[in-house]
């Protein structure tokens, strides 16, 4: 359990935030969300948010764990557990997380929809997204996928959808083993 990667004798709360995926989006129903990363760079944005995260807030610890593959409706995609000696601290903490990995960390979003296609976009809050008809149209800016372009300008994305998600991504403080 992610909780228990940030569990500390020295924490005094421990805060989870869970996003799942709900059933609608902008008056539209949503099937179900589909996520894909550029893992190397993905997990090492994901460390360094954690990492500066902690020092910011003097936290005990912090866990993040991104699914990648297809998300059913109420189901889970992002997990954040946060430990400090303070609540005040890990709820301040786990909203920076939160809004630092929708704006930085290198993960791309499908949303589908009921009686419609797919629709790809930045993993943000409303930000606009763009259909994929064709595998050699050029909308890499409009994916967010500039640094998934091949020589030729191609967006091609890092792997199918059948990925489990990136493992968890823990930073512990310096003063907690």
């Amino acid at each position: 359990m992610l909780m228990d990667r940030v569990r500390s004798p020295k924490a005094g709360a421990i805060i989870l935030f869970a996003g799942t995926t709900r059933d609608n989006f902008d008056g539209k129903a949503v099937k179900e969300l589909q996520y894909t990363s550029y893992k190397p760079k993905a997990l090492k944005t994901m460390l360094a948010i954690c990492k500066a995260v902690s020092e910011k807030h003097s936290l005990t610890s912090i866990a993040m764990v991104h699914r990648l593959g297809i998300v059913p409706i109420a189901e889970e995609s992002i997990l954040i557990a946060v430990s400090s000696p303070h609540r005040q601290e890990a709820w301040k903490a786990g909203e920076e997380a939160l809004e630092e990995c929708k704006a930085k960390v290198e993960v791309w979003k499908m949303e589908t929809f009921s009686g419609e296609d797919g629709i790809w976009r930045a993993n943000k809050d409303g930000a606009a997204g763009c259909r994929v008809d064709q595998p050699g149209q050029k909308q890499e800016s409009d994916l967010g996928l500039h640094s998934l372009s091949s020589p030729s300008g191609d967006a091609t994305r890092p792997r199918p959808l059948v990925e489990k998600g990136h493992g968890p991504v823990v930073h512990r403080h310096a003063n907690n083993p």
